[in-house]
């Protein structure tokens, strides 16, 4: 079974530790307005996130593992099946095509930079926020 554990990992591995991301759920039209104008004083990051691709719980397991904001920033998350109206806003507001997965940072109430798929995994957000 070795060949399985390192392809989808070891759920029995000791000393592994789970990083926790203190995601912010995004459910809402009116939260959009709130991180406009929060960004203002501190970066804003959005992952919208597809429930039903494969390809996108790659990217979030990867950007899990991978994820260091050493500043502050508040990061939430948007299930985009749950809220597509509010995916569809996103989209709008800031100026972005949809894409999914999908990683904003917003700043001074605009997106300042966007990526999707496999981009978002290999980005260093220490760079960008």
């Amino acid at each position: 079974m070795g060949i399985f554990n390192s392809l989808f990992g070891n759920k029995e591995e000791k000393g592994r530790e789970e990083k926790q991301i203190p995601w912010i759920p995004l459910t809402s039209l009116e939260q959009l307005d709130d991180i406009a104008e929060n960004s203002k004083t501190n970066t804003q990051l959005i992952f919208k996130h597809s429930t039903t691709c494969g390809i996108s719980r790659m990217v979030l397991n990867m950007f899990t593992s991978n994820y260091k904001v050493e500043k502050d920033a508040d990061i939430y998350f948007l299930d985009l099946h749950a809220h597509r109206e509010v995916s569809n806003a996103v989209a709008s507001k800031f100026q972005v095509l949809h894409q999914s997965p999908q990683l904003l940072i917003i700043k001074n109430g605009e997106a300042t930079y966007h990526t999707s798929h496999g981009s978002i995994a290999d980005l260093d957000l220490s760079e960008l926020v």
